[in-house]
């Protein structure tokens, strides 16, 4: 049976960057370029009058920006979007604020497009679009007991993990505004993105609060913070600090949860929380189920509220997951574990 193509809006300032863009695209035979538009304001008339299946959508543009024109995009269609964002400084902040807005993913112009395929596929057929805003704290309900150690012993972890991807930006706002002020211990984020990015993404974390977030640098103790993997390197971590290295043939992912939590299970044996959120692949699986076999905790977050259910899927589907949660309840119950609930 023919698949049906998938229909592309490339929207970008730039007339080289459109013909890239669409010959790149256009490589895959699975996608067809169904128009273009060089400024937010066209790029929007004719998302409203083509209907794509897709969109690209570049971030800086005269007439109408991209992230004005992805508010409307997202405030008038269903269409879902791909950012295309210099890996700037100032590119990456706005980036970061285009995936809380509702952006499904995106790409840096840097790489050459790369991944371009996987993601418009992903955002056509294997995910859904944010619909806005960052979702506010759940209203506190019952919540299941936590499951014991050895001894009865209820778990103390000494360092909780988090892992995400594709629709992580959003979901991990939504987590540190449930967590409190002051850590009883360090969180750790492996985010699936290039350098620049997670800087921007722990700047934009931190300016959100409570907790303090900062993106993770070599050598550091290990405090009471929230740390952000860089990205283009992993991040391993000792009893005490933190080590940010080159990857050593690990991993496609840098950083990759797998390496964040395999250095885990070296330094903290079964004291560790590690909580999977949403994004493409399996990336920290393996781990997570050698964690859980240590002892660790392990929450994966909820098909219905993932952008992508494919990282907690793996999870759940190899049955390490203690518990599924709603991401409105992730975040209270990471405070909860790590006694601050």
């Amino acid at each position: 049976m023919t698949l049906p193509i998938i229909r592309v809006l490339v929207i970008d300032d730039s007339a080289f960057m459109r013909r890239a863009l669409v010959r790149r695209i256009e490589l895959d035979g699975r996608f067809k370029v169904v128009d273009t538009a060089s400024d937010g304001q066209e790029g929007v008339a004719k998302a409203l009058s083509v209907k794509p299946d897709v969109i690209t959508l570049d971030v800086d543009m005269p007439v109408l920006n991209g992230i004005d024109a992805l508010r409307t995009i997202v405030a008038k269609t269903q269409i879902p979007v791909v950012m295309v964002s210099a890996q700037t400084h100032e590119g990456a902040r706005v980036t970061i604020e285009a995936l809380e807005i509702g952006a499904f993913d995106f790409i840096p112009k840097s790489q050459g497009t790369e991944g371009i395929h996987e993601k418009l596929h992903a955002a056509v057929t294997g995910g859904k679009r944010r619909t806005g805003a960052v979702a506010k704290p759940a209203v506190a309900r019952p919540l299941p007991p936590a499951r014991h150690m050895g001894g009865g012993i209820r778990m103390k972890p000494r360092v909780v993990l988090i892992g995400s991807s594709t629709g992580g930006p959003a979901a991990l706002a939504t987590l540190v505004a449930q967590l409190p002020k002051i850590l009883p211990v360090p969180v750790v984020i492996a985010q699936h993105m290039p350098p620049h990015f997670t800087q921007a993404l722990a700047k934009r974390l931190n300016d959100m609060g409570p907790p303090p977030v900062v993106e993770a640098t070599h050598g550091e103790p290990l405090g009471r913070k929230v740390y952000i993997a860089p990205g283009g390197m992993q991040l391993r971590l000792t009893n005490n600090e933190i080590r940010v290295e080159p990857d050593r043939g690990e991993s496609l992912y840098k950083p990759s949860v797998d390496v964040l939590a395999e250095s885990a299970l070296g330094a903290f044996g079964g004291a560790v929380l590690a909580v999977m959120l949403t994004g493409m692949g399996n990336d920290g699986a393996a781990q997570f189920g050698k964690l859980k076999q240590a002892g660790a905790y392990v929450i994966a977050q909820d098909q219905a509220t993932c952008v992508v259910w494919g990282m907690p899927r793996a999870v759940v589907e190899q049955k390490s997951a203690d518990e599924v949660l709603p991401m409105e309840r992730v975040g209270a119950r990471i405070s909860e574990l790590i006694g601050a609930g």
